[in-house]
């Protein structure tokens, strides 16, 4: 089955240099054939794309938001039944609408075996703002259909801007990945993957936290709502866990009270728990038969009723210091409220370098990774301060 992207965006976005990083970095031995539509003018990048090998069709008569909507799809048969490529690019005209361009595809793919793969807009994070202003019909269509939003000259334009822009276009689109990372720093494969693969760290940790609470729930036949684990683990990891990583573990000892008004008894034992590495690790249960005083009802709490999900995006450079002071208060303290699971990848300020970091109660990792499309932070736990979330780990 032939895969179709679509790389929108307005002219000078700098969708011709996506598409090239993604030739070259990421799909280089594929059968790729680009489809170009420039508004009413010769295609001025056809040539470096020549000498790439790759097959080009530019459809210069006009432009796909209008008129050629039924040529565009006839054109597009054509090109599918003669070549048979693995992969379909799509460069339509700066001015043309994104969701246009994608009923033309679903339309053919009604006829022939293919599949609308990504739906991608470049957008000059400079010019976003005058764009949606001047130019909204079009610029905001093709923002509000794409599953993933690239802001380009995020390098050069200041961080306050940027970060304006990605809560302008978070009012079109609350879903779409909106990279923010400049792309010279991201590899053309790490680019396949956003716009292919939908990003589901929220999800996913959500689905962690409900299964653990409906564990908890099942073996201890209560469940407290106030949102401390009343039994606390140490968990000690010194062995290499095989993953790669080079992981740093911090365990501390509270023994003061942790301000819920329960008086806590700490246990330290050698425990093997799930850990984001992949590992099978072995679960310790406690049989817990008695009130806790808190004053719920332990026995009718669903998990989408305690927990509640946080999450920030475009998070700017965070020294190892300030990250640990963080992390520390959101596994030992309930200044943030009660955490039960984060997990993020944010910048550290230096040239490409980058921290991952996964948190559970009373422990966390921090680990140095390459950079990711945008720095991002994931929190799930019961009343959390989202307003003190927000303030920590923004600018």
């Amino acid at each position: 089955m032939t895969k179709i992207d679509i790389i929108s965006g307005f002219l000078g976005a700098g969708k011709t240099t996506f598409i090239k990083k993604l030739l070259e970095e990421a799909i280089a031995g594929e059968q790729v054939v680009l489809i170009e539509n420039e508004f009413g003018e010769i295609g001025i990048d056809g040539g470096f794309l020549k000498d790439s090998g790759i097959e080009i069709r530019e459809m210069n008569s006009g432009c796909i938001c209008c008129s050629l909507v039924g040529d565009f799809g006839k054109s597009l048969a054509e090109v599918l039944t003669k070549y048979n490529p693995d992969r379909v690019i799509i460069e339509p005209s700066g001015v043309g609408k994104l969701s246009d361009v994608m009923k033309a595809v679903r339309d053919v793919a009604s006829e022939i075996d293919v599949t609308l793969n990504s739906a991608v807009t470049i957008a000059d994070a400079m010019k976003c703002k005058m764009y949606m202003k001047n130019f909204g019909e079009f610029f905001n269509n093709q923002i509000e259909n794409a599953g993933t939003i690239v802001l380009s000259r995020t390098d050069i334009a200041p961080a306050d801007k940027v970060n304006q822009v990605v809560e302008m276009i978070r009012e079109h689109n609350p879903k779409a990945a909106i990279v923010t990372t400049p792309c010279q720093q991201l590899t053309g494969s790490q680019l396949l993957e956003i716009i292919e693969k939908p990003d589901t760290m929220a999800e996913d940790l959500m689905r962690e936290v409900e299964a653990y609470h409906h564990e908890h729930h099942h073996h201890h036949g209560e469940e407290c709502g106030c949102g401390h684990d009343h039994e606390h683990h140490h968990h000690h990891h010194e062995e290499e866990c095989g993953c790669g990583h080079d992981h740093e573990h911090h365990h501390h000892d509270h023994e003061e009270e942790c301000g819920c008004g329960h008086d806590h008894e700490h246990h330290h034992h050698d425990h093997e728990e799930e850990c984001s590495c992949g590992h099978d690790h072995e679960h310790h249960h406690h049989d817990h038969e008695e009130e806790c005083g808190c004053g719920h009802d332990h026995h009718h709490h669903h998990a989408d009723e305690v927990f509640t999900s946080w999450g920030m995006e475009n998070v700017s450079a965070i020294s190892r210091e300030k990250l640990e002071q963080i992390l520390d208060e959101l596994a030992y303290g309930n200044q943030y409220g009660d955490v039960l699971r984060a997990k993020g990848m944010v910048p550290a300020g230096e040239q490409g370098k980058w921290f991952y970091f996964d948190l559970v109660p009373e422990q966390y990792e921090i680990r140095e990774g390459k950079p990711e499309y945008t720095g991002k932070v994931c929190v799930i736990g019961a009343k959390l301060k989202e307003e003190e979330l927000k303030k920590v780990f923004g600018r």
